[in-house]
């Protein structure tokens, strides 16, 4: 089948794309390296034409909260309009565990924006809720840090490898679509300021990883179970100490 992978020159896009052509789909990366923006809907119909099932798997350039907000809601927008246009019946989208429970955080308010615009669309759809990824426990520690201190909550975490997320993607997008969320996670619950201090040290980060029970992840506040996924979750194999080691 065609699939059109949105953000598909990206991190998670550029596996997903990759694992799907394996497979013997026609999986096509769009994104504004390759002519298609979703911001102005230029190249969409074209990128569109014939595909079965649409993936997005894009990110906002920026993280400002009206900026955040106005990407996903007029992405989000241009898209579906499109896809329903080209025929396309199936619309998977990437999201984030604990979307509906940081709505304190400006980037996870837009998150949800465009879940219910997808909700809403009349499409049939799945939603891939992951946890944060290993890849990412370095940005968590710039947005926590102040000098040489990162202040970091001691909640529960249970990070994932990008290549099990994209693994993940992939075997929704060429499956039936569920109409609703299914979760991703790793292994193994960590602590969040664990986790951080770990992946520093394996970098040789000398900064100090203080535990704070009020610190605030993205801006939002906290409990100890709002980052962990629900019993349901499919749980990835590739362990955080594994791909650490790799990392060296």
């Amino acid at each position: 089948m065609k699939v059109v992978v949105i953000g598909g020159t990206g991190l998670i896009g550029s596996k997903l794309v990759g694992r799907l052509r394996a497979q013997g789909h026609e999986a096509v990366p769009a994104a504004p390296g390759t002519g298609v923006d979703t911001l102005t809907g230029e190249g969409l119909a074209e990128a569109l034409r014939g595909a079965s099932v649409v993936v997005d798997v894009s990110n906002s350039p920026s993280f400002a909260d009206d900026d955040v907000m106005e990407f996903f809601r007029t992405s989000t927008t241009h898209l579906l309009k499109a896809e329903a246009e080209a025929g396309a019946t199936h619309h998977v989208a990437l999201s984030v565990v604990g979307t509906d429970r940081l709505q304190e955080s400006g980037y996870f308010r837009a998150k949800l924006a465009q879940e219910e615009l997808i909700r809403a669309s009349g499409t049939a759809y799945s939603i891939v809720h992951a946890t944060q990824f290993f890849e990412f426990v370095q940005g968590i520690a710039d947005a926590a840090t102040d000098g040489d201190t990162v202040r970091l909550a001691p909640v529960r975490i249970q990070p994932v490898h990008s290549d099990d997320v994209a693994a993940a993607v992939a075997r929704t997008a060429v499956g039936v679509p569920v109409n609703g969320v299914v979760e991703v996670a790793g292994p193994k619950v960590f602590r969040l300021d664990e986790m951080v201090r770990e992946g520093l040290a394996a970098k040789d980060d000398a900064r100090t990883v203080v535990t704070d029970p009020g610190a605030r992840y993205w801006g939002a506040a906290l409990r100890d179970s709002t980052l962990l996924p629900g019993p349901d979750a499919h749980l990835a194999g590739t362990r955080f100490a594994d791909w650490l080691a790799r990392q060296k």
